[in-house]
Order: structure tokens, then C-alpha cells, then sequence
């Protein structure tokens, strides 16, 4: 059974409680479980109260949908009141109350996502998820076009889960519904399919299910002239699992116009922009070719690049950890330096920063402040 700290101050408030959702499916699976959730048949208010009175904080994090967080040994449980749909348009859902488990389970995506465990350990499954979970099969709860037509983002979902758990054939059903329902992805926020894409690309092996979305059309709609071969290739070089790594490897095209579309964070643009360079050192490089190529790059942007456009083996090994082991140079000489040298500001100034910044770099990155000083002064 699942132990995290302040999980039984919650359990001690909250006796009707029971785990739900991904701790569960984790657990039987045998994978770490960081953070746990849990369902409620109590109202909202109820939970507050109860956890209040225990002394633990209740904040109201999510009333219309019937969620509570519940703070206890420094950190936060989601308790959400057991639902059933009212009225779904594709993107959101409008809930009712209950406290009938089965109804709450029925709304869940997937079968292996709709199972809860009570505080003795007893699990509770309602359609067949443990099953599917062994089996390595992943399956909508109910009829799977229902389920997409409450929330398009279950299309992504489904991939998401395939990539990690999933082994052997798709299931069929599902599988017609999402070629049907395709087109339903395009109505989602940038955000919610960002996140889907790299929590896909963060599994271990993506390839099998990043051709099921290539088979059912769906990857041409969230990564259009994506080349799946070459992150296969990628994977077979030993390379780390990182999704901007992946991306760079299937291919976004224009990285602004990428960022744009997804609503990439500036560190996010700023790194894939970097990877699709193609220059990189090479394994027999000096620690100079090697100093040259850090002062104009991070060293895990060019480590990356390695993987993308190098190769494996000890060489290349070697390669990147003299790399991680290297301190990036930086440049010594700033606008000031050459003001007090009695250079004023302008073209001219910008002409010998750029001057001794090339010199600087031929060198190798080694000549300190007072000797790029003096190439100045020589020349001025």
C-alpha cells in the first residue's frame, strides 16, 4: 500500500476517503508513487471542516469542480467530491455531486485510470482496469467515442498512456474512435496539447506510439512533418529522455513559429533553437576546439547536439563528459573596459569589442582581461 507522509492525517479526518486515479494504477503496477489524490463522498464544505478540525489547512482550490487541498506534514492532497457529469462540449465539463463511486469511476478516461483503493488496501474496479493494466492494454471506460466527446484532450491521453504502459496491439475500439474524433484535438488550448506532447515524448520508448498517431492521423495535427525514424535512431544511440531532445529529433520546422503555436516558455524556445544547430565538437578535439565551442553554447546544448547529429560509443562518451567537466569561458572585456582606455562609445567601440572577441576565440578562450586589453591598445 501507498505511504506518504500525511497520508494517514488525511485518512484519520477523511475515514470514507479512498485513493483514486494514477496513485492506484501506479501502485499496481509497481511503479514510485509521488503524489496521491484522493475522492470523497462528502461535500466539499464537509471536507474542509473535517480537516480543518484535525488542525490540518483546507484551501478551496477548485469548488465548482468539488476539489479541496488539504495541506498535511508540508504537503498537499487534491480531495475531490465524488461527480457525475452534467454537460460536456468537448473541453469542459459541467458536474453534479454524488456519492455513488461506481457513477464517479464511470466518468473517468480510462480503466486503469478509474480504480480507488481504500485505506486497508482493498481496490476497487469497476471495469476491468487491473486487468488491462497486466495485460498492457489501454482502454477508454465505456463506449471510447463517449469518452472523447467529453474532453478531445482524452485523444492525447490515450497516447500518453499507450507509450507507457501499453504492450502489443492497440485497442481496436479505441483506436476507431480516435480516427474518427481526430479532428476534435484542434479545438484544444496550446497548453493542455503542449503538455500531453512531452509528457508523451518523457516515456521511455515513445516510437510505438508515436506511429499509432502517425497511423490514426493525429501526430500530422500536433507535430506535422514529424520524422519518427530519426528518434528511433536517436533512442538507439543511448540518448537521455528529454522532450525538447525528442522534438528537435522528429523535427519541429520553424522553431518560432513551433514556440508560437505550442506556447513554448522562452527557456524552452531558447533551448530547442539551440539544438537545431548542427555544429558540435568532435571526439578528437582539443580542449581549445572544445573551450571555443562552450563560449558560444552551454554545455548541455552542445552535449545534445552530440546525441542529435553525432554518434554513441566511448568516443563520443568521453566526448561529452570532457564537455560537462570544462568551465564555459566567458569573455573578459566589456564596453567600459574600452571606455577607460579612452575609446568612446559607437561603431568604433563595437568594431574592437568584436575585434578582440575574435582574437579571444582563435586563442582559444584563454587570454584574460589584461592581455585582450593590451590587443586593444596595440591596435587603437
Amino acid at each position: 500500500m501507498i505511504t506518504l507522509p500525511g497520508m494517514d492525517q488525511v485518512w484519520d479526518a477523511l475515514p470514507e476517503a479512498r485513493i483514486v486515479g494514477g496513485a492506484v494504477r501506479d501502485m499496481l503496477a509497481g511503479c514510485p508513487v509521488a503524489d496521491v489524490d484522493f475522492a470523497s463522498p462528502l461535500a466539499p464544505e464537509m471536507v474542509m471542516a473535517r480537516a480543518r478540525a484535525a488542525g490540518m489547512k483546507a484551501v478551496p482550490t477548485g469548488l465548482a469542480h468539488g476539489t479541496v487541498t488539504i495541506v498535511a506534514a508540508g504537503k498537499g492532497f487534491e480531495v475531490t467530491t465524488l461527480r457525475r457529469d452534467v454537460a460536456t462540449d468537448g473541453r469542459h465539463a459541467v458536474v453534479e455531486f454524488t456519492d455513488d463511486w461506481h457513477e464517479d469511476a464511470s466518468r473517468r478516461d480510462f480503466t486503469i485510470n478509474a480504480m480507488s483503493a481504500t485505506r486497508d488496501g482493498t481496490v476497487y474496479d469497476y471495469f476491468g482496469g487491473r486487468e488491462d493494466l497486466a495485460a498492457g492494454r489501454v482502454r477508454f471506460v465505456g463506449a471510447a467515442a463517449t469518452r472523447i466527446r467529453e474532453d478531445y484532450l482524452r485523444v492525447l491521453r490515450f497516447f500518453r498512456f499507450f507509450a507507457r504502459y501499453a504492450r502489443g496491439e492497440p485497442d481496436a475500439e479505441s483506436v476507431a474512435a480516435i480516427l474518427a474524433l481526430r479532428e476534435g484535438v484542434r479545438s484544444l488550448s496550446a497548453e493542455r496539447v503542449w503538455s500531453e506532447i512531452k509528457q508523451i515524448l518523457q516515456a521511455a520508448d515513445p516510437v510505438p506510439a508515436l506511429r499509432l498517431m502517425a497511423r490514426t492521423g493525429v501526430l500530422p495535427l500536433v507535430l506535422p512533418g514529424a520524422d519518427v525514424d530519426r528518434l528511433e535512431a536517436l533512442l538507439a544511440r543511448g540518448a537521455p529522455v528529454d522532450p525538447l531532445l525528442r522534438v528537435a529529433a522528429l523535427g519541429p520546422g520553424d522553431v518560432e513559429a513551433f514556440a508560437q503555436r505550442w506556447r513554448l516558455s522562452r527557456a524552452e524556445e531558447a533551448h530547442l533553437a539551440g539544438l537545431m544547430q548542427t555544429q558540435m565538437p568532435r571526439p578528437e578535439d582539443e580542449d581549445a576546439a572544445l573551450r571555443r565551442a562552450l563560449a558560444l553554447a552551454e554545455a548541455a546544448v552542445l552535449v545534445d547536439r552530440t546525441w542529435l547529429y553525432g554518434g554513441a560509443g566511448p568516443g563520443w562518451e568521453r566526448l561529452r563528459a570532457r564537455l560537462l567537466g570544462l568551465e564555459r569561458p566567458v569573455f573578459p572585456l566589456q564596453g567600459r573596459d574600452l571606455a577607460a582606455l579612452g575609446i568612446p562609445p559607437g561603431p568604433r567601440m563595437g568594431e574592437m569589442l568584436r575585434g578582440a572577441y575574435a582574437w579571444w576565440l582563435a586563442g582559444g578562450c584563454v587570454a584574460d582581461a589584461a592581455a585582450c586589453r593590451a590587443w586593444v591598445e596595440e591596435r587603437f
